[in-house]
């Protein structure tokens, strides 16, 4: 190949490479506009969400966001809220939201009770192994990052996690890994704060 034509295939290469960025952003242009129309007013425009009662979703796995969003549709997931709120998404929206909330830096936040945290480090980090209960990093990882079939936890507040880990129990979220049930059941009052509160200052 001559200089020139070998000059042209590398700007264009390049040319392509360039582009790339932009024609993520045009992607996610309609996931913006969905998160201002709707999704901001619990989970913030930037996934760092108005109320504990709401999850933080900066950070959290496209792919999960994808299928939480799918099984609300569906009525997968009880939640009368979130499942009008997706009952019109279509499945490329769902993708696009789940690629805008991933890609949101996440933030470092305060643990509430320092103490109460500590004692959630020791069943996260080695569960407890007097009552069968299995350590969450076994799952989420040490630094509850997960994967893309499993949440991102790490940061999310305390008080959402509580909250899902009662549901777990209680075997009214019933869309996740039945493993979640079995883990849940088995977890103290005392434990089920503790971790709550220790995973809600992991980064």
């Amino acid at each position: 190949m001559s200089l020139r034509p070998r000059l042209l295939a590398c700007l264009a290469l390049l040319s392509g490479i360039a582009l790339l960025p932009l024609a993520h952003a045009a992607d996610l242009s309609r996931a913006v506009e969905i998160v201002e129309a709707k999704c901001f007013i619990c989970h913030g425009s930037e996934g760092e969400s108005s109320s504990p009662v709401f999850p933080r979703l900066a950070g959290q796995h496209a792919n999960y966001v994808e299928r939480q969003l799918a099984d609300y549709k569906s009525g997968k997931r009880k939640n009368d809220t979130m499942q009008a709120m997706a009952s019109d998404l279509t499945a490329e929206e769902m993708r696009l939201l789940g690629m805008y909330f991933e890609s949101k830096p996440t933030r470092t936040h305060a643990v509430a009770d320092p103490e109460l945290a500590q004692v959630g480090r020791f069943v996260y980090n080695r569960g407890n192994p007097f009552s069968g209960v299995a350590a969450c990093a076994d799952c989420h990882g040490a630094a509850g990052h997960g994967t893309d079939r499993l949440p991102r936890v790490g940061g999310q507040h305390a008080q959402y996690v509580e909250n899902q880990l009662k549901a777990f129990s209680k075997r009214e979220r019933t869309n996740d890994n039945a493993v979640m049930h079995t883990i849940a059941s088995k977890l103290s009052e005392l434990e089920l704060k503790a971790v709550a509160s220790y995973i809600s200052g992991l980064q």
